[in-house]
């Protein structure tokens, strides 16, 4: 008989789970975060999302089943992410009290980003409860990818990632280059290596959400008149740039642009990057075709993704690549840059293209391809749905309650 799992704690110090995606240092792991909740207490197992307070500490219950447990550590304010790793053993330390060290009230911890992970593995082996570990991002991978702007990744990130990778009970991947580089730069245990995408919400995301004349009033945009949509944190490694770029080629090769718009906020630390763009915009002269809309709740991206024509995914490294899903669960086709997590987000000629060219002039050739051929753009459409049904946030909870059943089995031998 399979272990019985009961109660998790999914830890997430660096980020409240709760923030919206595309502000501060949220994204898509604040967004697996809620839904794989979600589904793991449909399936009758508690879930308790551990994360620093940033004020008082509280509990907040999100739905029956799931809470999140805001935890004592540093001061009562948000800490630059630079520094959260001198609070690390603090943080541990709640984490501890909260689990009890006589009788522990969780069968599993599941670490989300390094620095939960660091902060909780000595509870796991005090306590004797499996620790599995989403890395999310790697520090080898980002690297690797740095944008022009971009600073590496500290030394101790890098050590922190091998030594947790060879610590955890089991490490959670997301795709294929996040296995790849777990193995050759990290060194982690293949036979602990477990691959779980991520899912997408097919019901909030589709294409007919009727929300053509809400957007467009929202933001401006003429009726008729094509969308181009990039979503996600605004930072160098998103590299809008080359969005705005390429809006200023498809000008030149077209004579006419569609209409470009940015939706997230900068990271702490990348105001300059912001602004750096309206001021590149400008001296292109696309300033007009732009439309800057800040981070948007799960229902706007819906709305804007369900109406834009292609929905453009510069960055120079992704794990995965939720936006993709999103996209494609909305029948809205993909051009993204060929590498790291996208080659499993997006289905090569069936969701949408990938590039290997981070050329403006290229991305605008293949932008004006599909925006002069509707019927192409229709067959992409309806293949990137269908490439979308096939990942649900349901399987990636099943996948991890097989994972965390085989922890437990294995500690009760």
């Amino acid at each position: 008989m399979r272990g019985t799992v009961r109660r998790v704690a999914l830890v997430s110090m660096h980020t409240p789970p709760a923030q919206q995606a595309g502000t501060g240092d949220s994204g898509g792991l604040n967004v697996s975060l809620l839904a794989t909740a979600h589904e793991l207490a449909a399936r009758d197992i508690e879930v308790e999302l551990l994360t620093r307070a940033e004020g008082a500490p509280a509990v907040t219950i999100v739905e029956p089943g799931v809470s999140i447990h805001s935890l004592p550590a540093g001061p009562q304010a948000a800490v630059d992410k630079a520094l959260l790793p001198e609070l690390t053993d603090e943080f541990g330390e709640a984490v501890a009290r909260l689990a009890g060290r006589t009788d522990p009230r969780y069968d599993i911890i599941h670490a989300h980003y390094w620095l939960s992970g660091i902060a909780t593995l000595p509870v796991a082996l005090e306590l004797h409860i499996p620790l599995v570990q989403s890395f999310h991002t790697l520090a080898a991978m980002k690297n690797r990818n740095l944008a022009g702007q971009q600073r590496p990744e500290p030394e101790r990130r890098l050590r922190s990632e091998s030594y947790l990778a060879g610590q955890a009970s089991a490490v959670v991947a997301g795709s294929s280059a996040e296995v790849e580089s777990l193995i050759d730069d990290v060194r982690a245990p293949a036979e602990r290596l477990w691959v779980v995408p991520p899912g997408v919400d097919v019901e909030l995301f589709r294409p007919d959400r009727g929300a053509g004349m809400r957007v467009r009033r929202a933001y401006d945009i003429e009726e008729g008149r094509p969308v181009l949509a990039v979503v996600g944190r605004v930072q160098p490694l998103k590299d809008q740039e080359l969005a705005v770029r390429t809006l200023a080629a498809l000008r030149e090769l077209r004579g006419w642009t569609p209409v470009l718009v940015i939706a997230g906020e900068p990271t702490p630390g990348d105001e300059r990057y912001l602004a750096s763009l309206h001021a590149l915009a400008e001296r292109l002269g696309v300033a007009s075709d732009i439309r800057f809309v800040g981070a948007l709740n799960r229902e706007q991206l819906a709305d804007l993704l369900s109406v834009a024509t292609l929905t453009l995914i510069p960055s120079h490294s992704e794990t995965f690549g939720l936006v993709a899903l999103e996209s494609a669960a909305s029948g809205t086709p993909v051009i993204g840059y060929r590498g790291t997590g996208l080659t499993d987000s997006v289905a090569h000629g069936a969701s949408g293209l990938l590039l290997d060219s981070r050329n403006p002039q290229e991305w605008a050739a293949a932008a004006a391809r599909l925006l002069d051929d509707s019927s192409e753009r229709t067959r992409l459409a309806n293949a990137a749905r269908e490439h979308a049904l096939g990942f649900t946030w349901g399987a990636t909870a099943t996948a991890l309650i097989g994972l965390y059943s085989s922890l437990v089995d294995a500690r009760r031998r």
